[in-house]
Parts: structure tokens; C-alpha cells; sequence
């Protein structure tokens, strides 16, 4: 069964812009698992313009589905924070400083010593491992030597495609996915999924371990309440 975690950024967005505590994401977290979610995802960045540091803590008390953190380790405050919370999964992403959303999957050659040292860092506490990669089968084959659990391949080129043609946007994803699973590494999704183009990645990758929706789920709750939204998805993977 694919698992689906709703990552709750946007929230967080919108009620940082207005100050106060109105959306609650505390309780935006506790209705995301009551709605029939697998997982909750939250993605600090260093400025807090969305999900802050506290949240991330505040959070922790209350998960009781999975609990997946996303960041860039190169930023030592975030690797406190995870190491202190103590998440079900850590995703590894490399952002750059103020960049506006991810964009880029790990260089996993370029980077292997780094990546294969700050891996076992959270691996010793327990932590389950996911690095962000592009689907490029020599960044899968990299992955698999730094010894982390999972990939999540970075799908925002599917989506950018899908429309125009759909079993070509599919083709490298397929194939890292392949590649990965006979690597033995489990395998995530992220970035840009949505309602069109959700089940056909599905269909064709059907032992994808989890796929992580904010931006498109947050949106169609503004029109089907987040309940809705979250079943709505939930369909599209079974």
C-alpha cells in the first residue's frame, strides 16, 4: 500500500501571514491523521516563513501516524532539531538558502562522503532515511552505495509533462524506480502531485512507498474541505 502524507507548509503560510494563530497548524496536523492520512510531512526552513521551529516540536507531542521531517542537514540547526524530535523519517533535501521550494535532487556522487556520513547520524537514533533525488538512474545507483533507506524521486518534471504526454513524463521515473527497487531501496514521491496526474504514477509504479502532497491538497481543500481533499487522494492510490 502506498502511504499518503500531507505536508502542511501551506498552512503554516497562511497563517503566518496574518500573524496570530488562525489556522491552528497544531490542529491541522491532528485533523490531517483523523481525516485518513498516512503520515504528516513538515518542511522547516531557516527564516520559519512557514513552518516554524516550534511547530515542528509542538507536532511531535501529538503525531500518532508517521512523522516525516524534510530539510537541507547542511544546516545545523535542523539536524538538532531532527535529532531531538526523533521523526519516523528524515528526508534529505538540498536546498539553497531562501530558496522559494525544492527544485533539485541530490548530486549523490558529487556529495557521497557527506551524504553517506550525515545518513548514519540519524540512522544511529533510529531514524528512517530519505535522500531527494532526480530520476537519474547513476543518482539512484548513488544513493543505494551511501547506505540511505529510501529515495524520494523528485516529480516535478512528471507533472510539468504529464499533459502533454504522459507515458513519456513516466519513462524516467520508471526506470529509477526499478533500478531502486532491485537496489533494494525503498522508494517516496514528491513535488507537484495532484489529482490529474496522481494515479497514473501510481499505476505504473505501484510498490512506491509513500507519496508527500502539500501545494495541490491544500489547494483543493480551499474548494472540497481538507476531509474531502485527503479522500479524494486517498483514492487515487488505492
Amino acid at each position: 500500500m502506498t502511504r499518503l502524507s500531507v505536508n502542511i507548509n501551506k498552512i503554516a503560510t497562511l497563517r503566518n501571514s496574518r500573524g496570530g494563530n488562525n489556522p491552528d497548524v497544531l490542529k491541522a496536523a491532528v485533523d490531517v491523521q483523523k481525516f485518513g492520512a498516512d503520515g504528516v510531512t513538515v518542511h522547516p526552513r531557516p527564516d520559519e516563513r512557514h513552518i516554524r521551529y516550534a511547530d515542528v516540536r509542538d507536532i511531535s507531542k501529538i503525531i500518532n501516524t508517521e512523522f516525516n521531517i524534510e530539510g537541507n542537514p547542511r544546516e545545523q540547526k535542523f539536524v538538532d532539531l531532527v535529532l531531538e524530535v526523533l521523526p519516523h523519517q528524515v528526508t534529505l533535501v538540498p536546498d539553497d538558502l531562501g530558496q522559494l521550494t525544492s527544485d533539485h535532487g541530490w548530486d549523490t556522487l558529487t556529495h557521497f562522503s557527506y551524504l553517506e556520513d550525515i545518513i548514519k547520524v540519524f540512522q544511529e537514533k533510529g531514524i528512517r532515511v530519505s535522500i531527494f533525488v532526480d530520476p537519474v538512474e547513476k543518482m539512484v545507483e548513488g544513493a543505494a552505495k551511501t547506505g540511505t533507506d529510501r529515495i524520494e524521486l523528485y516529480t516535478e518534471a512528471y507533472a510539468h509533462h504529464y499533459q502533454s504526454n504522459r507515458q513519456k513524463a513516466i519513462e524516467p521515473y520508471l526506470a529509477s524506480a526499478k533500478l531502486a527497487k532491485s537496489l533494494g531501496l525503498g522508494i517516496n514521491g514528491g513535488h507537484d502531485l495532484d489529482l490529474n496526474n496522481l494515479a497514473f504514477l501510481h499505476q505504473q509504479i505501484p510498490w512506491i512507498d509513500e507519496v508527500s502532497i502539500g501545494h495541490a491538497l491544500i489547494s483543493d481543500a480551499l474548494y472540497y474541505g481538507l476531509e474531502n481533499a485527503i479522500q479524494l487522494y486517498q483514492r487515487q492510490l488505492r
